[in-house]
């Protein structure tokens, strides 16, 4: 078995065309990486380029249309919806821009909420040092409509902090945020990409690409350039350079 988190080789996505006679639309058009562990790794590139659409492939969360993804050391195209659902349910957190929180439920009931459905025990101390983590001790038994979108954000991540995932998948995490606010929880997420644990993130902020370890440009669903430790300067020459590439 492979130490990397994430294999995916020769990666393709197409989506249906328009009409009975069109043409499948290409999205990804071959895309190999690897994810090791406790890396926060980040996916930009131009508007188009197929970013959401490798996360979510890489999740599990969208059919590929060939090649490979193996997640932990297991082939996603073997598994089958109820074993593909327990992999990402016990090993994989997900932060998105819309928070995706349950409007019902207090702070300390949305963090915990990911255990419950999974039958897992998570103590009540695991869930006050989420939320500690993030900041929200005094914010435990507030409901999202009470919250900042800032405090909802943090909420997210002190879910995925209390499930001790494997990898975080985060799609544009500060997209909804302002720019205080967003520095913070990508510093809450720079944080979480530790030990074995790893960070995928799509963002079009280059200040929060700069924060990764490795910076992964797409362009027309495919890698353009990738970059280690880069400053944010470079990330945007990267994307201008492919947005302009011929």
């Amino acid at each position: 078995m492979t130490s990397s988190l994430i294999v995916a080789a020769n990666l393709t996505k197409s989506f249906p065309g328009v009409g009975r006679a069109s043409a499948p639309v290409p999205v990804l058009g071959g895309i190999t990486l690897r994810v090791e562990p406790g890396e926060l790794v980040a996916i930009v590139g131009p508007s188009g380029s197929g970013k959401s659409t490798l996360l979510y492939c890489l999740a599990g969360l969208e059919k590929y249309s060939s090649g490979s993804v193996s997640v932990l050391g297991r082939d996603l195209s073997t598994l089958g919806r109820g074993a593909l659902a327990a992999l990402r349910r016990n090993h994989v957190g997900f932060v998105f821009q819309a928070f995706n929180l349950i409007p019902s439920l207090s702070a300390r009931e949305n963090v915990a909420l990911p255990a419950r459905l999974a039958r897992r025990s998570a103590s009540r101390q695991t869930i006050d040092d989420a939320l500690a983590a993030v900041g929200l001790t005094d914010r435990a038994h507030h409901k999202p409509g009470e919250l900042s979108g800032g405090q909802q954000q943090r909420v997210a991540i002190a879910r995925v902090i209390a499930m001790k995932p494997d990898i975080v998948f985060a799609d544009e995490p500060t997209g909804a945020l302002d720019t205080a606010t967003g520095t913070e929880i990508l510093a809450l997420l720079r944080r979480a990409a530790v030990g074995s644990r790893s960070v995928v993130m799509v963002t079009h902020d280059v200040e929060a690409a700069a924060l990764a370890d490795r910076v992964l440009v797409l362009r027309d669903g495919l890698i353009h350039s990738e970059l280690h430790h880069p400053t944010p300067e470079l990330v945007l020459d990267a994307i201008t350079l492919a947005k302009t590439a011929v």
